[in-house]
């Protein structure tokens, strides 16, 4: 890969379908280059919110939000809940309906520039499968949440 053009969004959602890949390492070295904060981390689900606790505990874990700022944690649950809200096709229920995930994660925190004005912004990017808790039920999904802080 080459001089990066990528957006923070781009470079979240790159993070996170690229994990287990040996470009993970160009795509996490631009991130640290621009100073972002990140994480990445894996859940596996029945429940909503053991996955919104999740990705929550592990941006508090890895000091990528102030785990006593409202307005971060605030800015973070939307992030999560749009991301989600991909993964599961506009329906935010899964247990409820017999529906599973397994899901790997990345969350990025940094600079963007907008209209010639920087402000800090958080992404939130879950790939994974869903489908009825038995194997070989799932299908892929992708989410993707972006919010300002």
């Amino acid at each position: 890969m080459s001089e990066s053009q990528f957006t923070m969004g781009q470079l979240t959602s790159l993070c996170t379908l690229l994990h287990n890949h040996k470009w993970k390492h160009v795509i996490e070295a631009e991130m640290k280059e621009r100073g972002y904060k990140y994480t990445i981390g894996k859940v596996g689900a029945m429940d909503l919110s053991k996955i919104v606790a999740a990705v929550e505990t592990s941006a508090k874990a890895k000091h990528v939000i102030d785990a006593n700022s409202y307005r971060e944690i605030h800015a973070l649950y939307h992030a999560i809940i749009e991301a989600i809200q991909g993964v599961g096709r506009g329906t935010v229920q899964f247990g409820e309906i017999l529906r599973t995930v397994g899901l790997t994660f990345c969350i990025v925190r940094g600079e963007v520039e907008y209209a010639h004005n920087k402000d800090e912004w958080i992404c939130v990017c879950l790939s994974g499968t869903i489908g009825a808790p038995r194997k070989g039920y799932e299908h892929d999904v992708l989410g993707f949440g972006f919010n300002h802080i």
